[in-house]
């Protein structure tokens, strides 16, 4: 019988189940995240401009607090795995990919803070398609940014698997 170790494959490690469910908190939460910015990026964002002036005021208004809802949780369970992930590592993984996993993290924090919510609130005030298009464009920084943070966190999921 053909085992993993004599065919040449290394059998991985054993992970405990605080370091494993660390991990996978992490991954399903950038992808939780990495998902709704595609799904904004390419449906939501762009039919901005499809509810037209006289109602989209109120439209924004609800629209940013129900997104919130959304958000809140997968971001708040990313933040606090990728400090852990950073602060004790499980054995594998090393400092360095959570640390540039998290430099990005804080790069779409710093564009989501500095662009989309002054954007936002500016479309809270009044339609301006200017705006919506600068929405739509500015984001992708936000959607590529989370999108490599998913390969990221799949890379320490691995790594700390295989110890």
């Amino acid at each position: 019988m053909v085992s993993l170790t004599n065919a040449g494959i290394a059998a991985p490690s054993a992970i405990g189940a605080a370091d494993l469910a660390l991990v996978v908190a992490h991954l399903v939460a950038t992808a939780a995240m990495a998902a709704i910015l595609w799904f904004v990026q390419v449906v939501h964002y762009p039919l901005f401009a499809k509810v037209g002036p006289d109602h989209f005021v109120e439209y924004e208004r609800s629209n940013t607090q129900r997104t919130s809802l959304v958000v809140g949780p997968p971001l708040a369970v990313e933040g606090l795995t990728a400090v852990l992930l950073f602060v004790a590592p499980p054995e594998g993984v090393g400092r360095a990919i959570p640390f540039v996993s998290g430099v990005l993290l804080a790069v779409v924090l710093l564009s989501t803070i500095a662009v989309q919510v002054p954007l936002h609130g500016s479309l809270s005030e009044r339609f301006d398609t200017a705006l919506v298009t600068r929405l739509v464009r500015s984001n992708w920084l936000r959607t590529v940014g989370w999108t490599a943070r998913v390969v990221l966190a799949t890379v320490i999921v691995w790594r700390a698997v295989r110890g």
